[in-house]
């Protein structure tokens, strides 16, 4: 056969023309007598054979065809084909239709393509309809659609409905091409047409689904069923069941329920369990209640599934009395609860802060005898993290290691948070060594090289044989093994080496987890290697995986990190184009970088967006964007939506409502900042060091010593710790109000008492306050302040988060306004010996003290060592000297600064403008000052008015002396000033 095929093939590649006179042929005589039998076949060749040589060539045409058509195998149309074609004789179009045919219907696709392309197509032949219905079939077999829906566009041309054939042909390749609503196109156009094809309702039902497509599969489940006549099956009906599922059209998916019933089909706990998993996912328990009850009335028993998920949905809304309902009833139905039981519970007590009450369920599950999974030691260790009960934390893991647990990446990446810098190699090898101790039966101690691990080589080194281990007694854990190592090298900063580690873990056959490209493209990102980035995920998408959305978060969130929200908002653009819905922490991180850039009506946009997308909020979007609101003084907006997130269900936690309060409070509504403070407790919520910082920051901002200090004493008594940000805001507070005070007090007398003494008040969680700490003369003078900003600046030294340079700078900057330069001095040079390195902001705080105390040559001096120390001054450094150049009468040197600047790219600010003006017109230097002028218009700095109206006449007489005319636009700027 395969010999008669390659001799066709040959045979068309080497055709001679047929002529138009018979020509006399020699009889080939072996031949002959070898192909010549007594059988059927036989005797119709050497009828052909006489019949050419007697010239009657269409009688032999004839007698081809009736063999082509009637034979019995492919292999004998074949041989006809063959006979008559090597004796010159050419055959007609009807002959290579039935050929065509043949072999479509025998398999042979790849020969039936080649005859109709060199003997048809390339010879401009228009194929009739049978042999274009063939070729269709034989193109969608071959999968080639496009050659084949151009034939079938001629059959509609030719006004012929394509055979039943030839459409399950089309839509068979259109299916398996993923073409699914091509396919329902089709078949929607075929049933129009009258061709009803029952066999297909059933795939392109589930294919859709599948898909989401199921307002397409509810239209072929209705052609089904009203044109076709066909019952639908339980299949049917469960594609479409779970496909409205799917899209979240619960109340439709329920309906079938309804139908299914009255065509007497049972539906299973499987579809009971997913319709009320939807419910519980849309918060509507309610409905989630009824179809349980329903299925329960139905005879259909619940399994641990079901329960599970209806307990789920119970206590992620706080209602955890009727999850243990459930949780207690599932033994009256012959259920135990199981580890996923309990993982339910105590992940959401974890979540809501109640450590304690998901510890106590652990050990419950431990006098049950069920060991806890890993996935509940890692809720648990994340939440007691959170309250900085380290203790506890190694306790806990220590416990799940001796009952044998194997811990697993996500266990390590939680453990990290809290644990110190620079070890995360170390924690890596007690991570592993416990991996292979519980999932390897391996001794990790017996594969020890050193006793004492100090560097990092020594920790890569003995990580590498571990893993060697690891690799040999178990795949699966060395994956997690070696995406335990990378993400702590990605931690490190060792990036080479982690991609490294990356090429060895996929030659030892382990096949690197999402989490594993997650580690590398976070620690890429944190660098700016963002197109290294792209070329990890062509890599990962090679290897069958795609990014996850955690990929999208880690990219979108070192954008906003870095400032450049175009890109991240670039990611979103991508994720929308490949058809992935951004999870709530995507677009909590976009929006939190929009209100830092006071960008709130974007912000307000996309948070609009995130809901019409159905993407549910949780409590720390509503927080962000109320955060954005309070951020940009829309207070309104803030409380609009604070209530919003309330009527949705969703309880405001600590942060919600400290972002609402001191929102409130700084914009002079402490009224309604007490309102919701008293609610947040009623809640049983205490202030924290972030709601009472903010208030202390807020007053010290308004000059409201006394009242911040009332605060202070407050955090004291209520046994609140300091962190950093704390110590910052009160010391630069302080510092900022040693000199004003005066000014403020009054301010500080006319402001409602009463509204900021129920604030008190209510922070006052034990004693109340007594009438005389309603006095504000606590300060009775600058001196006062200055000496107790000493006092305090002198403490800081000595607090656990020194050394820092944010506070150090706060030092400084408080030794400067106190005009004690010594002791900044000090300072300067103490944060140096602890290993820090003095910013723009340090040396700027010295210039501002030298200038204050008088000293410009010392602020110069300052300057230029600045320059020389690598320290590149900034624009703040720069005006800042040169409104101390301006004050000091240094016209010149004010001036040559100028110039400085703009040569580096910026110019000095208004006010710096208006003090080199005023400088330039006190030491007479007309033409200087002119030119500063006309620089101060180009930038649309209007001067503003001087108390002493000869700065004004100045002006006018040196334009004046020198003859020079103002245009209207620049009289009408500096008339107004």
């Amino acid at each position: 056969m395969k010999k008669r095929l390659n001799f066709y093939y040959d045979l068309f590649k080497n055709r001679r023309e047929v002529t138009s006179l018979a020509l006399p042929l020699e009889p080939s005589n072996n031949c002959v007598s070898a192909s010549i039998g007594n059988d059927h076949k036989a005797l119709c060749l050497s009828l052909v054979e006489n019949l050419v040589q007697r010239g009657s060539f269409s009688s032999a045409q004839r007698v081809i065809q009736r063999m082509v058509s009637h034979s019995s195998s492919v292999s004998v149309a074949i041989s006809a084909v063959d006979f008559a074609t090597l004796r010159g004789l050419n055959l007609n179009l009807d002959v290579y239709g039935v050929l065509i045919r043949k072999l479509v219907s025998s398999g042979e696709l790849n020969l039936a393509e080649f005859v109709y392309s060199h003997v048809v197509s390339s010879r401009g032949i228009d194929p009739d309809e049978a042999m274009s219905a063939s070729m269709v079939i034989c193109f969608c077999k071959l999968g080639k659609l496009e050659e084949g829906r151009t034939l079938l566009d001629r059959l509609f041309m030719l006004g012929s409905v394509p055979s039943k054939a030839t459409c399950n042909a089309i839509l068979r390749a259109l299916y398996n091409q993923e073409m699914v609503l091509d396919a329902f196109d089709f078949y929607v156009w075929i049933s129009d047409a009258g061709l009803l094809l029952g066999s297909w309702c059933n795939r392109l039902i589930e294919g859709l689904s599948i898909r989401g497509y199921v307002n397409e599969a509810r239209y072929v489940f209705d052609i089904m069923l009203n044109r076709i006549g066909y019952s639908p099956t339980v299949h049917m009906y469960k594609s479409l069941f779970y496909g409205l599922c799917k899209r979240g059209r619960v109340v439709e998916a329920e309906l079938l329920f309804g139908e299914m019933e009255s065509r007497g089909l049972y539906i299973d706990k499987t579809m009971y369990t997913c319709l009320i998993f939807e419910y519980c996912r849309s918060k509507k328990l309610k409905m989630a209640m009824r179809v349980f009850l329903r299925m329960l009335k139905m005879g259909c028993e619940p399994d641990n599934h079901t329960c599970n998920t209806l307990i789920h949905g119970f206590v992620k809304l706080g209602l955890f009395d009727k999850g243990w309902v459930i949780s207690n009833q599932m033994r009256e139905w012959g259920l135990q609860p199981d580890v996923i039981t309990y993982g339910i519970m105590i992940n959401q007590y974890c979540k809501e802060g109640k450590s304690d009450s998901a510890l106590m369920l652990l050990k419950t599950m431990v006098r049950c005898n069920l060991i806890p999974s890993v996935y509940c030691y890692t809720n648990l260790i994340n939440a007691l993290n959170k309250e900085n009960k380290l203790i506890e934390v190694d306790e806990l893991y220590k416990g799940m290691i001796d009952s044998g647990v194997v811990p697993d990446h996500v266990l390590y990446f939680i453990l990290m948070k809290n644990y110190p810098k620079e070890q995360e190699l170390q924690l890596a090898l007690l991570v592993l060594q416990a991996i292979a101790k519980n999932g390897c039966g391996i001794d990790p101690f017996s594969l020890s090289a050193s006793a004492c691990l100090g560097s990092s080589q020594d920790l890569m080194q003995e990580i590498d044989v571990l893993l060697g281990e690891i690799v040999r007694s178990n795949l699966s854990l060395a994956a997690t093994g070696f995406s335990i190592y990378i993400c702590a090298l990605c931690m490190s900063g060792k990036v080479d080496i982690a991609m490294y580690c990356l090429d060895r873990m996929v030659s030892l056959g382990c096949k690197p987890s999402v989490f594993t490209y997650n580690s590398l493209i976070k620690c890429l990102c944190q660098v700016g290697l963002f197109d290294d980035v792209k070329t990890l995920i062509e890599c990962m998408e090679e290897q069958g995986m795609v990014p996850d959305l955690a990929t999208f978060l880690i990219m979108v969130n070192e954008h906003c990190i870095q400032g450049d929200l175009e890109s991240a908002l670039s990611v979103l653009d991508q994720m929308d184009h490949m058809g992935i819905k951004p999870s709530v922490a995507i677009y909590d991180s976009v929006i939190g970088c929009l209100g830092k850039q006071k960008r709130v009506l974007e912000a307000e946009l996309l948070f609009k967006k995130m809901l019409e997308n159905g993407v549910d909020p949780d409590e720390v979007v509503y927080t962000t964007m109320i955060l954005a609101y309070v951020k940009n003084g829309r207070v309104i907006e803030a409380r609009q939506l604070f209530e919003k997130m309330m009527e949705h269900s969703i309880q405001p936690g600590l942060y919600s409502y400290t972002a609402l309060i001191s929102g409130l409070v700084k914009k002079n509504r402490t009224d309604k900042g007490s309102e919701y403070l008293s609610r947040m407790l009623k809640d049983g919520l205490l202030p924290n060091v972030v709601l009472y910082t903010s208030l202390i920051s807020n007053s010290l901002k308004n000059g409201e010593l006394d009242y911040a200090f009332r605060l202070v004493d407050l955090m004291e008594k209520n046994q609140i710790e300091w962190d950093l940000v704390t110590y910052i805001a009160v010391v630069s507070g302080v510092c900022r109000n040693i000199t004003g005070v005066q000014k403020k007090w009054h301010i500080l007398r006319t402001q409602s008492q009463r509204e900021r003494q129920m604030l008190l008040l209510l922070l006052h969680q034990n004693t109340l306050l007594t009438k005389g700490n309603n006095s504000s003369d606590h300060f009775n003078s600058s001196e006062e302040v200055k000496g107790f900003a000493v006092k305090m600046i002198r403490k800081i030294k000595n607090i656990r988060f020194m050394p820092n340079l944010f506070l150090y700078n706060c030092v400084i900057s408080g030794f400067c306004r106190a005009q004690r330069m010594e002791e900044a001095y000090e300072n300067f040079e103490s944060m140096q010996k602890e290993g820090l390195l003095p910013n723009q902001v340090t040396y700027t705080l010295l210039m501002s003290g030298h200038i204050q105390s008088g000293d410009i040559d010392c602020a110069m001096g300052i300057f230029n060592k600045m320059n020389a120390d690598g320290c590149v001054p900034d624009r703040i450094a720069c005006n800042t000297l040169l409104r101390g150049l301006c004050k000091a009468g240094r016209p010149f040197d004010a001036l040559s600064l100028s110039y400085t600047m703009r040569k580096r790219g910026f110019f000095p600010n208004k006010v710096s403008y208006e003090d080199l003006l005023n400088c330039l017109c006190a030491c007479y230097m007309g033409d200087e000052a002119l030119k500063i002028f006309e620089e101060m218009i180009t930038l649309d700095y209007s001067p503003r008015r001087s108390d002493h109206n000869w700065f004004h006449k100045m002006m006018f007489d040196i334009m004046l002396e020198r003859g020079q005319l103002m245009n209207n636009a620049t009289k009408l700027r500096f008339v107004r000033g």
